[in-house]
């Protein structure tokens, strides 16, 4: 009997589940917050895969998150304060368990009071102009900054911050009037002063729009990011949704995604973009990327920016977000530090992109396929509709039928998808066996195999990763390297999340209450493991040949998250490795030999040290030339590795005969399928993979030859 994937998929992709723990009877009359918290740890100490006991040291652990998370750059709560909330600091733990919440209801209490407070620092500050010319700096290592001592010390902190925020501005202008008068010799320039009053005023009224929206922050959200501070204690996978995120998380996961096609995360008091939708507007300008930090926000009908550093996550992506046909211009920091504007057009993610495609590359009288997969998509109201499994089985045929000689897969970016799909794409490569291991907090485990003895594709195959192939890549490639079906080639380790979660309606315990809707928590049930035994959590999958790029030295994997769960083994499945191969480790050694004496990886190699330096620079000149001095020193090493993007390989791609004929009805596709194939035609690794298939196919034959001697 077929196994039926479908229902353990709904956990992957993170349906609407119930657990099978026993139920719990809750007082309706009781105060709905309360009550909310006793529902959750009830929930996490009966569900989640590793509870954590809610001892004094928890109880530390979210007091500094939950201050952390409403307060991050210290420019609101007092030592005073501190010191009055620091009786509850290992006292959370007797407030969960004991059902009560006076330690929210304290800070919350001073902080509408701070907030009220601080409103009247920046218009008085930002009355009168800074002087540029005083030489001062300001330290943004707020995690090592002690909060203020009195409220004279706070309002010269904010002077600092709206100082330096405004001077990013004033920079800004002074280059707007350079090109202007650049442009048109007869422009009259503005003088500094009048520069400077503009660039107060953009100040001013990016933090009139942020005092407004705080304004609409009710109770209710200052309590769900409480709630947060607690549960993701327990890793941070797990999180509760507030009744209206609820509802915004079940529209992304059957709606489609309008705006500019990015998935954006808060960190500090900084947005930060964690993913770039195959297909959307940020994706096909290919300026926006993960790692970036969004600062400001300017729809195309309005003059000034938005500042949404501090601002509620949600709030910053109503801002960002909207109508499809609409421009906004976010104001970047990227990874490397600098600084700049991008302007995207809104839209509809364009689905197809989001889907299998595939390339051949001819070297040496020989054929190479390769095969983008964005996504392990799959359909869950349809199964016999169109997959990742069955997308990538349809261009290896089609690639076949072009004499291809080896093939690779490209799963770089990809964070993952359907558990069904690895499976079932894992088994075109093998004759059958388990490809991944499952494991439940109750200790049971469930060996995943592929039962299909067909193999599609018997040939030379390379897997490429790099940091941010996640969760449904990484089983992939772990099965591929544990049978030695593939060389991985890619960064040192993938993003390294190896753990499920379903998504728990609350209300389930709250059918006969009045309180309303409870909302929704995610939670970490279950976690995999290679058929070798180990986890991918954590260590993800450690290439064969480890090259580097430009997230090498920046924190973006599981193990740079807060509480993480750990690495950890179990039995390896019955698997039996893969004997295509006449010279593996020979290859392997001929291509680290390769990327060790490659002058372009050297280089992308130091702009990845250089970036990761920049990103760790926490203290700024407040003096205007020192600034401006700063920024030019900044470009002008950056110069140093434009030579990166200009690399050329000796490689041309071409579309299979299938998609060309689609070309004479649909030129936008040909457009895309030509830039792509002009990336790949630029990119070292797909180069170094191609040569690795070159070292693969003869491996292949040679091992051929040794069989039929035996003959």
């Amino acid at each position: 009997m077929k196994r039926n994937y479908k229902v353990f998929l709904l956990g992957l992709l993170l349906a609407v589940a119930s657990c099978s723990f026993t139920t719990k009877e809750f007082d309706p009359d009781s105060d709905k917050d309360e009550v909310l918290i006793e529902l959750i740890s009830f929930v996490l100490s009966k569900g989640h895969y590793d509870p954590k006991d809610i001892d004094d040291e928890f109880s530390k652990s979210v007091y500094k998150s939950f201050l952390n998370r409403i307060d991050a750059r210290k420019r609101y709560f007092l030592k005073e304060d501190i010191k009055e909330f620091q009786k509850f600091e290992d006292k959370i733990d007797d407030q969960i368990n004991a059902h009560q919440i006076d330690f929210f209801n304290l800070t919350y209490s001073k902080l509408e009071n701070r907030l009220k407070e601080t409103k009247a620092y920046y218009p008085e500050i930002l009355s009168k102009p800074f002087n540029f010319n005083e030489e001062e700096e300001i330290d943004t290592d707020y995690d090592k900054i002690d909060y203020a001592g009195s409220k004279a010390e706070l309002k010269e902190r904010w002077r600092k911050q709206l100082k330096f925020s405004t001077l990013s501005t004033y920079y800004d202008l002074k280059k707007e009037e350079e090109a202007k008068a650049k442009e048109d010799e007869s422009y009259s320039t503005k003088s500094d002063a009048e520069l400077e009053k503009e660039a107060r005023e953009t100040t001013k009224s990016s933090l009139d729009e942020f005092y407004d929206l705080n304004e609409d922050i009710e109770r209710k959200d200052w309590f769900g990011v409480y709630i947060n501070s607690i549960v993701e204690e327990f890793d941070p996978h797990t999180f509760y949704f507030a009744p209206r995120d609820k509802e915004r998380f079940d529209i992304q996961m059957s709606g489609s995604l309008e705006g500019i096609g990015a998935r954006l995360q808060k960190k500090m008091d900084n947005i930060k973009v964690v993913e770039i939708i195959s297909g959307g507007p940020a994706w096909r300008s290919e300026e926006l990327e993960v790692g970036d930090l969004i600062q400001k926000v300017k729809q195309e009908e309005e003059k000034e920016p938005v500042n949404i550093i501090g601002m509620p996550i949600d709030d910053a992506v109503d801002l960002i977000k909207g109508p499809k046909g609409t421009k906004v211009t976010l104001t970047v920091k990227k990874v490397d530090g600098t600084v700049q504007d991008i302007i995207l057009e809104r839209d509809v993610v364009e689905i197809e992109e989001t889907y299998a495609k595939s390339a051949m590359v001819s070297k040496n009288n020989r054929n190479y396929g390769l095969i983008n997969l964005p996504r392990f998509y799959f359909d869950m109201d349809d199964a016999k509709n169109r997959t990742a499994a069955s997308d990538i089985k349809k261009e290896i045929i089609e690639l076949k039928d072009q004499n291809m000689d080896g093939l690779v897969i490209d799963l770089r970016n990809n964070g993952g998808g359907s558990l069904a799909t690895v499976i079932d794409i894992a088994g075109l490569f093998i004759e059958k066996g388990p490809v991944v291991q499952v494991k439940s907090g109750n200790g049971e485990r469930e060996v995943l195999k592929d039962k299909d003895k067909e193999i599609l594709w018997d040939g030379p195959l390379v897997i490429l990763v790099n940091e941010l192939s996640a969760s449904a890549s990484e089983i992939l490639a772990a099965a591929m390297q544990d049978y030695k079906r593939a060389i991985i080639i890619g960064s040192k380790q993938t993003y390294g999340k190896g753990t499920v979660q379903n998504v728990i309606d609350l209300n389930r315990w709250m059918r006969n209450s009045d309180l309303g809707d409870m909302g929704a928590l995610k939670m970490t049930t279950q976690k995999f493991y290679r058929v070798n035994g180990g986890s991918t959590q954590l260590e993800g999958v450690k290439s064969d040949v480890v090259v580097p790029d430009r997230y090498s030295y920046i924190d973006i994997g599981e193990k740079d998250t807060e509480n993480p769960l750990p690495w950890d083994q179990i039995e390896p499945a019955n698997y039996k490795e893969w004997d295509g191969y006449a010279d593996f480790d020979k290859t392997l050694e001929k291509s680290k030999q390769r990327m060790a004496a490659s002058k372009q990886l050297q280089l992308i190699d130091e702009s990845a040290k250089w970036i990761s330096e920049q990103r760790n620079e926490d203290v700024y000149p407040l003096n205007y030339t020192t600034y401006v001095q700063q920024i030019n020193e900044n470009e002008e090493l950056a110069k140093h590795f434009d030579s990166i993007t200009s690399y050329k390989t000796n490689l041309s791609f071409e579309a299979l005969p299938n998609e060309k004929e689609m070309f004479v009805q649909d030129s936008t596709l040909q457009e895309k399928r030509t830039r792509w194939h002009k990336n790949l035609s630029k990119d070292v690794y797909v180069e170094e993979a191609v040569n690795v298939l070159e070292d693969l196919k003869e491996s292949v034959e040679k091992k051929s030859k040794l069989a039929n001697n035996k003959k």
